[in-house]
């Protein structure tokens, strides 16, 4: 009988052979390639000054996800929430201190954003393997990449060399981030304003398969979506009926629900099913379907094959983890990704 030590070697066995196989696909398909340029993003930015970066990410995000089977999607959403706001540049992670207000205090982030002790631990490992090299907003990407694949959804080769802001915004935190209830509208102006479009939108969406919502980020879909005292009708009724338990009228905002209850902890093509079935947790989920012949003929592709949405998947990350990056001699590389350097 294995024991769980066991099952953890084996779970980060795998996941550091799906990085290291991405590695060596970047290396292959580029051996020719000229040296990496100095302020662009590359997949071999740390070939020499820290060969070994993305086997100790990938090491650490599956250790973690094999403790924490939520972690995955946590990591996933810090990098989502990350490159919303002034870009990919790891300002989320800053801790309130001096003038820095962090974006941890932000609605979309208050009380639900989740795993930066991971990150922690990711960025000491780095520090003592190759120190001041390997920036935060870099560990986010990698992780962002690694937990994907670990939960079975696509892999992809992800540019690397972004540098670390010394400043945060709560302010761009509580504008940029798309929310749960807004509109279909505001969800595609906000992905608009990073260089993101409609295809990016429903295919990013999709990494709604795998993590959780809380019963304040969809209650009103549950009593008054409307402002007249009724359901949203959008909203399967029987659905519905099981969600209202865990979710009153008033008091458990916290409660947690799967954001796809049919395969929680598996990255598929199952969110899309649910949207067809009118079991969208989030509104902000439903509207893809309800609001837009152009978003619900996404939905349905993407439902009928999950090949095509992986494809889409990974195409559209490796796009919004190239929002506004800092590169060159911008930024700094953090030694602890809680705060700036002090020189």
């Amino acid at each position: 009988m294995r024991s769980k030590e066991q099952g953890c070697s084996a779970m980060v066995a795998v996941v550091v052979a799906a990085a290291v196989l991405l590695a060596s696909a970047s290396a292959s398909a580029s051996a020719a390639s000229s040296p990496v340029e100095w302020g662009k993003l590359d997949p071999h930015f740390y070939d020499h000054s820290c060969p070994q970066a993305q086997q100790i990410v990938a090491s650490i995000v599956g250790k973690a996800h094999y403790q924490d089977p939520r972690m995955a999607a946590s990591l996933l959403r810090l990098h989502f929430h990350d490159c919303f706001v002034k870009g990919c540049d790891a300002s989320l992670l800053l801790d309130s201190s001096g003038s820095i207000v962090s974006e941890k205090r932000s609605n979309p982030n208050k009380d639900s954003a989740r795993g930066f002790e991971v990150v922690d631990e990711i960025k000491a490992a780095l520090e003592a393997a190759c120190p001041a090299t390997v920036s935060c907003a870099d560990i986010l990407a990698l992780a962002a990449r690694d937990s994907t694949v670990m939960t079975g959804g696509p892999g992809w080769i992800v540019p690397l060399g972004r540098r670390d802001a010394r400043g945060a915004s709560v302010q761009g935190s509580n504008n940029d981030i798309p929310a749960p209830n807004n509109t279909l509208p505001t969800i595609i102006t906000k992905f608009k304003l990073q260089g993101l479009d409609i295809g990016d939108l429903v295919a990013l969406l999709g990494s709604h398969t795998i993590g959780d919502s809380r019963c304040t980020s969809f209650r009103q879909r549950l009593y008054n979506q409307t402002g007249n005292g009724l359901p949203d009708f959008t909203l399967d009724a029987s659905y519905a009926a099981a969600l209202r338990p865990h979710c009153p009228r008033s008091g458990g905002d916290q409660n947690l629900f799967f954001l796809d209850p049919v395969t929680p902890f598996k990255f598929d093509n199952q969110y899309y099913k649910n949207i067809l079935a009118y079991r969208g947790l989030l509104s902000s989920d439903e509207v893809l379907l309800t609001g837009s012949s152009a978003t619900a003929d996404l939905v349905k592709l993407y439902a009928a094959n999950q090949d095509i949405f992986f494809q889409h998947f990974a195409q559209s990350m490796v796009k919004m983890g190239n929002i506004s990056p800092l590169t060159g001699a911008n930024g700094e590389i953090r030694k602890n990704c809680r705060r700036v350097n002090h020189n």
